[in-house]
This record gives C-alpha cells, structure tokens and sequence, in this order.
C-alpha cells in the first residue's frame, strides 16, 4: 500500500498543518478517521504511532493492525527509518521535526527520549507490533493454543495445501456416496449434481469452504444442521412432508378447479383468435384427463395461463372471447392465481429440497476437512480469524485479562476492508479498554482508518456498512468511559490533479450514482492545485460491420483477429509508443514520460491483457505483466516442464521435439526437420543416430542424456537448480524471453522447494502436481523498482497509483451470482440454494435482488477507486458488442457525470507511424477535461527518470568466480572421505553370529569403563544376558573373557582407566588443512598422549602394515593435531579391532606416511 506523503516540509517527521490530520494523530484520544483516496493516512498513521511513542508508550503496548504484509512492512519502514534519523539529528533539526509533529516545542528530555526510542524500538521484544490481524491471530493462538483448543504445534497451511485438503475431502465424500456407505449423502449428492454440471459443482464446493465459518455458525445458531434445514423450511412455508408428488397432486384434483367455468371459457376462447385457440387446445385435453393423467401435462396445462418465465400472462384471453363470455376474465384470472401459487410452491420445495442437500454436503466436506486439519495440526487463513474470535469470546478470563495487560493501544488501517470475524476479535480485545480492571487511569485507545467509498473486497466478507456499526460501537463505550472520541474526514487529496477529482466529484454526483458508496457525499479537495490534470473519455470500441462470409470461404478468411480488445490494445500501445517517440512531457515533474509512469486497469483478466501485453513488446515497450500470473502459463515454466517430462519419458516424441526447439538446445525448424523426418524409430534414438556425425546433435544428445540420467535419484528442487544453474539452463530462457523469466522461473524453483516440504520429492509428482494446481503467483507491482508498464485489475491496484492511468474495460457489468443465499433479516441467519434461477420463488428473489443491489453498490465503489488510483491523466477507454452497454456501466456513468462538463473532442485512435494498422483504427466523439499546468511542478526531482531504472551489475558478477580460500571444508577423520573395507555380513555363513558378537564387544568397551571396577563384570553379564541378545552362558562367559581380556591389558589399561575420555572431539589446522573429528577413547598420561579408535565388524588384518590407507590417514591426522596440543609429549595410536576383539598398536613410522 502506498499513498501519497503530504509534501509540505523537507524536515524528517513533517506532516502537513492541517487541522484534520493534527487531530487525527492525537495520542490521547480514540479517533475514526474517513479518509478519501490520496489523503494520506498511512503518513497520519505514522505520525500517530510516533506520537504515542514520543508521549512515553511502551513500544510493546501498541497494535497496529494492517490489511496488507506489504502495508505492514512499509509501515515498520517507514517508522523505523524516521527513528534512526532522530537518533542522530541535530538539536535544531530534532526540534523543529518535533515541533512539526506534535506542535509542542520539546525541551532537553524530550529530545533525548526521541533519540532512544529507535533503540528502545530494537529492544522491545517482537519489536513494534505492526503485522496484518492473520499473523497478529496467528501470535494469539500460539501464545493460548490449550485455551484455542489446538494442538501447541500447530501450523498453518498456505493457499495451494488447503485446495489440496478440500480437494481430498470431496473425493472422500464422492467416493463415499459411490460406494453406498451414506445413502442420505448419497440421495443429497444426486440431488446436487442433478442441478449443476461439473465445473460448477467444484466451484460450489469452494463457496461452501470459504464460507465454512458461517456455515458452522449458522449449525450452532440453529442446534444442528436438521434444525437449520427446519428454519429454512419455515421461511419458505414448506412442510417437512411437502412433495413435488403431492403438490402437484393436489393441483390438479376436481375438487379445486372450476371445472364448469373453464369448460365454458374453453367454448369462448376456441372462437377466438389464434392465441385464445392454443389456450383452449392445452385446457380441453387437461381437463378432460382423470386427476392422476392431470399430473403428468401439468407443466404444458400451466402454459395456457403462465409465460416461460413463470409470470402471469398480461392477457389471459382476447376482447373477442371476452365479449363471448363476459365471465371469462374472472375464471381465468382465478385460475391462474392457482396454478402460478403451485409453481411458486414447488419452487419452494425444489429450493428447500436442495438448500437440505447443499447443507448436509457442506456439513460432510467441512467435517472431512477439519477432521484432516485436526489430525494433522494444521490450520487455514480463515482458521486464524475463526479460531481467535472463539478464543476471545468464549477464553478463560485470564486470557483477556492477560491480552489487556499487553496492549493499551489499537490501530487499524484499511479499516472498510475488515469483515465481520476481525472485526470481532478487535472488539472483544478493545473493549476491554473500559471494562473492570481494564478502566485504568492509564489512557487507552482505538484508532481506525478507513473509506467506506474503497470498500471492494465483499468476496472476503468486508462490508462498508461494519465500517459505520464499529464506528458507533467504540464511540459509545469511549464516550461512556469519559474519554475523547474525534470523528475526522479527511478529503484533502495529496495524490490527484484538480481535473481528476472534479471529474471523480462530478461522476458520483448524482444519487442513483452515489448510493452504496457514500452516505454524506463525495468532494474532494485539491492539494495539487497549479498541477497539469487531464481526464479523456474515449468513444467505445465495437465491432465493425463484416460482409457476409462465402459458403467455400477458407478459415483463415473466416477468422477474425480485428476483435474490439485487440483494437483497443493497439490503440493504447500506441498511444504510448507515441509518447516515447515525441518527447511527450509530464509536466508536474517536467521530464519526460516513462513506461513506468503508466498503469493500465482492468476489471478481469481477459483476452484484453494479452494482447495489450504482445502490442507493448511488438513496439518495445517495457511491461511488467499482470499484477497475478497463472505460473504454468509462463513460457519459461512451460520450457522446464517438458525437460522434465522428457526426463520421465524421453520416447514423447511430440514433448522431445519441443525440448530440441526450445531454449536450452535452440535448435532451428531445419536441425529438427532433419532429425524427424524419415526416422527410423524415436526422435530419441535419431538424435543419437545424428550425434555420431553431427556436433550440435553430439552435445544436444550429451546435454539431455546428464538430464535423463538425474531424474531417477534427484528431487525435483535439485534437478531443475542444475539445469538452470551449471547446465546454464537460465541463461539460455533469458536470452529468448528477457529479463522478466526470471520471475516465473524462481517463482517455479520455490514451488519446487514447497513441494518438497509437503510431498515425497518424486519429479513425476511434482510434475503433476504443478500442472493441475495452476498455481498463482501474486507479483508486487509497486512503482519505484522497474521502469515498466504495469497492467493491474483495481484490487490488485488498491493503495497504489501512477501519473497515468489507462481504465480498459468499462463497458462490462458484473453478472449476478447464482450461489448460497444469505438471509440476516431474523434473528438467526437462514441459508437458501435455489439452484437455478427459473426455482427462484418470492424470499431467493428478494435475496437476489439484495444481493445485485449490494453488487451493484461494489461495482461503484470499484470504479471510485479505479479513478482515483490516477495522479496527473486519466484516459477511459471501453470494448464492447453490438448491444448497448448496460446503463449502469463504468464509461456510461463516467460519460453521465462529465456530459455537459467536460469540452467535447473528435477522437482518432490511428496514431500513426508504421507500425500502425488502418484497419484497427476508429474514430469517434469524446469528451475531454483538462486543467493546465499554472504552478511550479511539485514533483520535479522527486521521481528522477534514472531512480526507476535498475543499476548496471558490477562487473565481477559475471566474472568466474576466484579459487575459495583453503581449506574448503574441514577435513572429518571420523567421516573418511575414501571407501572403507567392507563391513561383515550380518547373514553370513555363521548366522550373523560374528557380526553379533562385533557390536556387543562394542557396546561393552564403549560403557564399562564408565562403570565403578569393582561392579564391572556383573554389569556386564547383565547386559549380555538380556533376552533380547539370545545368548548362553557359553557364549556370555566366552564375550566376558574376551573383552576384561582387553580391558586389563596392562599395556593399554590406562585408555579405559579413570583418567580416559570418551568420543573426545577434536578440532584444529595442520599447514593449510583443516581437521575436526571425534577420538572414540582418550588419555593424557605424563610424558604420553594415548588414542584408541574402534573398528566395529571389520575383519582385522594380519599386520599394522595391511591396515587399509583410510584407517592409517585417520590416525594420522588425529596424531597430527595433538602432537600440536601435547608439544612435548609423544603420542601413541591403537586401533582396537571388536571382531576378535584384538589390539593394535600403530608404529610412528607408518603413520608418518599418511601425516597431513
């Protein structure tokens, strides 16, 4: 999030002195601040937390919540940078930053607290609490995870392992239903599915997951899913015995219809007109019927009464039969009234029947997905919200008594954005601030900031009208504890030109306009005054009229690429393209215009943004893409995934063919013609065929081979790091696709990593897996880092902005949802699912006609935020059919607002040069408003053309790199690098015995000589007789000799005596090598420095000179480094041999040999 910093004073800490933001950043009172786009509530933020700070507020005791991790750490920055800067300001500086904050002069104590609060910032633990409510949830439930009822280490699962999780618990209750284990889930299912297809049904199943919170709420509220599905029931007066069966049964028995009545209309509507016959030929035959035969044309009989909508015929019979019978409007009007309330009634059933199935499936999957969570100690995003506000409205006292005791302060930031959950776990923290022990005499507030107009994020469960309920709710309870409360709007705007706000002013207007956005009115103010603003609304583009296509007409004739988006694509690029060629200027920063200047806004992600994003290179003009990418869309990741599948199947032809031809082997259409035509077999074993004569084929053949020779051992994070790294695979995709791969390719590489973290690191696996998430990867585009274009949908541009803002698609209307239906109009919410819109009878009407008005209210608010993400031009251009765009679209409001207003211009898309093509050029009338530049560009210097451009790499990175400096790594005795003899079988010819008796003996040297002497040999016979070893006494006496044997050998008794160390580590250098190792016994005596090493189950040689050479440089080494710790003393190596077990002695001599 970044907005606009109020610009009216060079010195750190400034704000600017108006009177709204001086009281808004008051510490000492609870203020609700509504802030309009551009109005600079991130620095009054800012300057609220300092304030506090400054005031003598514990660090730890302030919670800053934010929408955004991005918001979070601009806000950290932002303080933490402000505070290093007052650390080592200057007296007259310190005070005059100080002065411009608070508007007090500070004296020498105050000084010095601003100078240790960057310290005192370092040093809080945690540091300042300034993290979105999910991670400020996050640290809640770790620090009472017993009280939340979770386990202690618990984790939380990101985007794509939650899909994953759902996905398996819908399998499991499909597979259920299948196999017949659950008939109700099963009846429930065929109910659902008989509704939806399949693409529907995954996404109804997603619906139920996000809305997994409300759901259980709505259980709980209700006593159990029976008695949710009894309040639905109730609301649409719907019987638990009501059928489809008995109700249309019921309509058509003798005893409810005028039977008399309408026989004698069917006599005046035959002699009618042709519409009065058709009635009488679907009645005569009806009512003839018997009452069971009515059932079955009931729907047809109903057609002489009703539309195909389902809607009382206007005219139910012609002047001409009524004249016959002046009776006939009454009978068929009565009628009528009967058959559509049986409609209607059916409809109720229909919807009452699904709402039932949608409920015990959603119970069943969210059972199956907690019950995984649970079992495993996961936790989702919404978990974190759930889980915290049960924590807090139902904890143990004490766990909000001890939350109280830590915070004295709250800030929320974007404050519209937060749904009704968060909003819950804030009041039940903040409310403690005027409650029992909680009503200190300390002061304490709430701070929040936000825009109802902004609020565009319904799909989260924010809501603008929670923004006022909130407001007044925090009023009240500070206003009943005798403390401040300030509301303040803030409409100055710091970020836009005057002809961009007037424009935004005159747009929302009008009522109809303004309604869902804002309660009071919108009328900004311009900070920018004198600045160059320019708004252009531009005609739509629509398809032209084509000639009629010939019978035998090819399809490449039939084709066509002339589309409106294309058009409009090409038009802006170049409109861009024009401004780079001549110079054009942005004159509030008098310099010329960049491609990062400009920001290019959709609604959706359509067809639309690639080809604005092919037009733009076409002309080579630097764009940044979209602000979200489907990874497995990108070029680059499509490159790796066929070496990949190539690893696993190299006899793919088609998939071989497309490695070869991509960038790592670059061959040419001819190289692979010749490769693949007239083959005898594979491409695979052509190629090898090739590469006896060919050397491009020769190292194409080697390269793929080293591939194909690593997919079998390597996990999927290391085989792609080598390709990409010392196969230069990356180098290779950035000289074919630039510099922008690079993101897809390291987004590809982290996946990678992830999976691994999550999954068996199998390449197949991961293959798979990535190519059925379609992983989305969100891209930060925040100005400043790249001098691109950058083409964002409005979410995705919240909070951000760009001297130039290009709003593409303005002629589309959001279409109206067909999911769960909400209805909070009684104390308890009521679910309803009418699956199909022609079910819909009067209470999924009305929630549908609530839920369009809330939708449309968005829209709006969309298009507010839209407008005013632009600081100095704003051009709204629009694509389109043939049919008229909705009334209430984007440009059509947008036209209403500056009709009359701005001064009308005749537009011409053909921008001329040559890369222009006639044929995508309109023409049309628009309407212009601009106001020249009058006052000293106010943002000369402040953007430098060269600040965006990334700096050239020094030139050492792509130099070799130099030698590492010795030793590399430390040499490990203990860990010889060279093979070893072979161990002793376990199942050899004895049965294991040998190998047995190798790893007691160890056992027993290793740990006796820890035990007292005297209690040694029962300690030993003890262990050896243990059942587990299956030994006899025999055996045991034979193990006992043969070890004391060693034990108390008077030559070698010292190294497991008293004085002995074992598994002694030792580290050190010897000339350029260094040595770290572990001694397994150890002992200093007077003038000799003994080393005792065990080789367990190798069989031993004859002699010390058949020792192996690994053995011989191990003891070697050691010998080395404690001939340097022991200078005067002599030192001895023994290996002791546990296949015997045997001791020898190693002559000085021989190990001079292998000395390091």
């Amino acid at each position: 999030m970044t907005d606009t910093p109020q610009p009216t004073s060079t010195d750190t800490g400034a704000i600017v002195p108006y009177a709204n933001q001086t009281i808004a950043a008051t510490p000492t009172a609870s203020v609700w601040v509504s802030a309009s786009a551009g109005s600079g509530k991130t620095k009054v933020l800012a300057d609220r937390v300092l304030r506090l700070l400054l005031r003598g507020t514990n660090a730890g005791k302030i919670l800053c919540l934010t929408f955004t991790r991005a918001a979070a750490a601009e806000m950290q920055n932002r303080i933490r940078r402000l505070l290093g800067e007052w650390a080592v300001m200057e007296d007259e500086r310190l005070t005059a930053a100080i002065v411009a904050l608070t508007g007090e002069t500070p004296d020498d104590a105050a000084r010095a607290r601003a100078r240790r609060l960057f310290a005192e910032v370092l040093d809080t633990p945690g540091g300042l609490k300034i993290q979105t409510i999910h991670a400020f949830c996050e640290s809640l439930l770790g620090r009472f995870p017993i009280e939340a009822g979770l386990a202690p280490h618990f984790e939380v699962m990101d985007e794509r392992t939650a899909a994953e999780v759902l996905e398996a618990a819908r399998d499991d209750i499909l597979t259920q239903a299948r196999q017949g284990a659950d008939h109700d889930l099963a009846a429930a299912l065929r109910i659902v599915t008989g509704w939806v297809h399949e693409d529907e049904f995954a996404g109804l199943m997603m619906e139920i997951a996000s809305s997994r919170g409300r759901l259980r709420r709505l259980v709980l509220a209700h006593d159990g899913a029976a008695n949710a599905t009894q309040a639905t029931r109730a609301a649409l007066d719907v019987a638990a015995a009501d059928t489809i069966d008995a109700l249309v049964a019921a309509a058509c028995d003798d005893t409810v219809i005028d039977l008399i009545g309408l026989r004698l209309a069917i006599d005046a509507l035959s002699a009618g007109g042709k519409q009065d016959k058709e009635k009488a030929a679907r009645m005569t035959p009806w009512l003839a019927a018997s009452p069971a035969e009515r059932a079955a044309t009931f729907d047809d009989y109903a057609l002489a009464y009703l539309t195909a909508a389902g809607s009382v015929r206007a005219t139910l019979a012609s002047k001409g039969a009524c004249a016959a019978m002046p009776e006939i409007p009454d009978v068929m009007e009565t009628e009528a009234a009967r058959v559509f309330a049986a409609f209607e009634k059916r409809k109720a059933i229909l919807t009452a029947e699904a709402t039932e199935a949608i409920l015990l499936i959603a119970t069943a999957l969210i059972d199956r997905y907690e019950d995984h969570k649970r079992r495993n100690a996961l936790l989702d995003y919404d978990d974190l919200i759930l889980r915290a506000r049960e924590l807090v409205e139902r904890a143990a006292p004490w766990v909000l008594f001890k939350l109280d005791g830590g915070i004295d302060h709250v800030l929320i930031d974007e404050a519209q954005d937060s749904n009704a959950d968060q909003w819950a776990v804030v009041r039940a923290i903040a409310d403690e601030f005027h409650a029992g022990e909680g009503a200190r005499d300390a002061v304490r507030t709430v701070f929040a900031v936000g825009d109802e107009k902004q609020s565009i994020f319904s799909f989260q469960g924010a809501a603008p009208d929670e923004f006022a309920t909130m407001s007044a709710h925090f009023e009240e309870r500070t206003t009943a504890a005798g403390q401040d409360w300030h509301r303040v709007p803030l409409d100055v705007s710091f970020r836009s030109a005057s002809a961009v706000l007037q424009a935004v002013d005159a747009v929302f207007a009008e009522d109809d306009v303004l309604t869902g956005v804002s309660a009071t009115g919108i009328r900004h103010t311009a900070h920018r005054r004198g600045q160059a603003g320019l708004v252009e609304l531009w005609p739509p583009v629509i398809p032209d009229e084509r000639p009629a296509i010939e019978p035998w007409a090819s399809p490449d004739d039939i084709y066509n690429d002339q589309t409106p988006a294309r058009r409009l694509a090409h038009t802006i690029a170049g409109r861009i393209h024009q401004w780079r060629r001549d110079g054009e200027r942005l004159d509030s920063a008098d310099r010329e215009i960049r491609p990062g200047d400009i920001m290019v806004l959709v609604r959706r992600r359509t067809d639309f943004v690639d080809e604005l994003i092919r037009e733009l290179k076409n002309r080579r003009i630097d764009v940044a893409g979209l602000d979200r990418m489907v990874l497995t869309d990108q070029l680059a990741v499509r490159d790796l995934i066929a070496l990949g599948a190539f690893a696993l199947m190299p006899h793919d032809d088609l998939n071989l063919a497309a490695v070869l031809k991509g960038p790592l082997i670059g061959f040419d259409e001819e190289q692979l013609f010749e490769i693949c035509h007239g083959r005898d077999g594979t491409v695979w074993a052509s190629l090898r065929k090739w590469g006896r004569h060919d050397p491009a084929c020769s190292a194409a053949y080697a390269t793929l081979s080293d591939i194909l020779n690593r997919a079998d051992m390597t996990p999927p994070y290391e085989f792609f790091a080598h390709i990409l790294g010392p196969m230069t695979g990356r180098a290779h995709l950035l000289s074919r696709l630039r510099e922008e791969a690079n993101d897809p390719i390291d987004e590809f590489l982290a996946l990678a990593l992830g999976y691994e973290q999550s999954h068996p690191p199998s390449l197949q696996g991961f293959l798979r897996w990535v190519e059925e998430g379609e992983a989305q990867i969100k891209r930060d585009l925040d100005q400043g880092v790249r001098d691109e274009v950058r083409i964002m949908t409005v979410h995705g541009a919240k909070g951000l902005q760009a001297p130039i803002v290009f709003l593409a698609d303005t002629m589309q209307t959001p279409r109206p949802g067909t999911g769960l239906l909400w209805d909070e109009s009684g104390d308890r919410e009521i679910l309803l699912w009418p699956p199909r819109s022609h079910v819909q009878e009067r209470q999924a009407k009305r929630l549908v006609a609530i839920e369009k008005q809330r939708q449309d209210e968005e829209y709006r608010r969309l298009l507010y935020v839209a407008m005013t993400r632009a600081e100095d031009r704003l051009y709204v251009a629009g694509y389109g059919t043939r049919q008229t765009a909705p009334e209430g679209a984007w440009r059509n409001l947008i036209e209403r607002g500056l009709d009359g207003f701005a001064a009308p211009f005749v537009f011409d898309s053909h921008a001329g040069g040559p890369d222009d093509q006639d044929d995508l050029a309109w023409t049309g009338d628009g309407l212009r408003l601009e106001n020249p530049q009058t006052s000293i560009p106010d943002r000369k210097g402040s953007d430098d053309g060269d600040a965006a451009a990334i700096p050239e790499l020094p030139v050492w990175v792509d130099a070799a790199a130099p030698e590492e400096p010795e030793p590399p790594r430390p040499l490990a005795p203990s860990r010889p690098a060279m093979p070893e003899p072979a161990l002793r079988s376990p199942l050899g010819d004895d049965s294991g015995l040998a190998f047995q008796r190798g790893l007691l003996v160890h056992r027993l040297l290793q740990t006796l000589p820890d035990v007292a002497p005297d209690t040694r040999h029962r300690a030993a016979r003890t262990f050896l007789s243990r059942p587990v070893h299956g030994l006899d006494e025999d055996r045991i006496d034979a193990l006992l000799s043969e070890t004391f044997a060693v034990l108390d050998h008077p030559d070698y008794a010292d190294l497991f005596g008293p004085g002995s160390r074992a598994e002694t580590p030792v580290a050190g250098v010897i000339g350029t090598t260094a040595i770290s190792g572990r001694i397994d016994r150890l002992v200093v005596g007077e003038g000799t420095v003994k080393v005792l090493d065990f080789k367990t189950n190798r069989p031993p040689p004859a002699q010390p000179d058949d020792v192996a050479p690994v053995y011989l440089r191990q003891m070697a080494a050691y010998r080395a480094l404690l001939e340097k710790i022991y200078e005067n003393q002599s030192v001895e190596c023994v290996l002791l041999w546990t296949d015997g077990p045997r001791l020898m002695p190693l002559d000085a001599k021989l190990l001079d040999a292998y000395a390091p």
